[in-house]
């Protein structure tokens, strides 16, 4: 990883439900420090607590108790106005379905964080341009998401995910609804940019070849972090 500075980091995170048997404990006091410029993969069985995690990280959730802290900034001290500007300023989403809006184009899409926070303009236009170049969609700038295969979608995805020059992405599956030949073009872009801009990466995996990829990769078992294993895949690059 390019440095040992903590980004991110949560302290006694718990996460409970109220349902109609009682009150479900999904996350047990999870302590995890996330360093600039790494890739973590986040695994574990289905319903052991992933996404609601990921959710807690990306400040789309409060937790039950606990505390997340992203680049030294508590968000628990955040009212909701202020969490929902600093969560478009600071954090990227890439979730397992792209949620891009069906009737604007690409381009439109990936400027949509950019005017969410009140800017518009040129200069964002060619911002979003040059982001879909990065990710090789630079063709399909003025077609709909319904214009677009599914790696496409997911590309742009990214594009969008990266608007806001976040130093942290969070991703949610971002291949499991790709065929095998996209996911690996996806899988890896992502470590091209990851690696390019010293970007921080937490993803939410079952696919084990992409969690081998990772610096460190995070399982949890029952709600609770069961081991943080180094990834003897930390140094792989491959070519778009």
């Amino acid at each position: 990883m390019s440095t040992r500075k903590p980004i991110l980091t949560t302290k006694a995170l718990c996460k409970s439900y109220v349902t109609e048997g009682g009150e479900l404990h999904v996350l047990k006091s999870i302590d995890l420090t996330v360093y600039a410029g790494e890739i973590v993969a986040m695994v574990g069985a289905s319903g052991v607590g992933k996404s609601t995690l990921l959710h807690l990280l990306g400040a789309l959730d409060r937790p039950s108790s606990g505390e997340v802290i992203v680049g030294g900034t508590p968000l628990s001290k955040l009212h909701d106005r202020a969490l929902a500007e600093f969560r478009n300023r600071h954090l990227g989403f890439v979730f397992q379905f792209h949620h891009l809006l069906p009737e604007f184009t690409a381009l439109e899409n990936v400027m949509l964080p950019a005017m969410i926070a009140g800017k518009n303009g040129q200069a964002l236009r060619e911002r979003a341009a040059g982001l879909l170049q990065d990710v090789n969609v630079q063709h399909r700038l003025t077609h709909r998401p319904g214009q677009l295969s599914g790696g496409e979608q997911q590309r742009v995805a990214v594009a969008r995910a990266l608007m806001n020059d976040p130093p942290i992405v969070l991703a949610d599956e971002p291949s499991g609804n790709l065929d095998y030949v996209s996911s690996e073009s996806l899988h890896n872009l992502l470590w091209q940019l990851s690696r390019r801009d010293r970007r921080t990466f937490v993803i939410v995996t079952h696919n084990l070849e992409l969690a081998k990829r990772a610096d460190r990769v995070v399982e949890l078992f029952d709600g609770r972090i069961k081991s943080i294993q180094e990834s003897q895949g930390r140094h792989a690059m491959s070519s778009m």
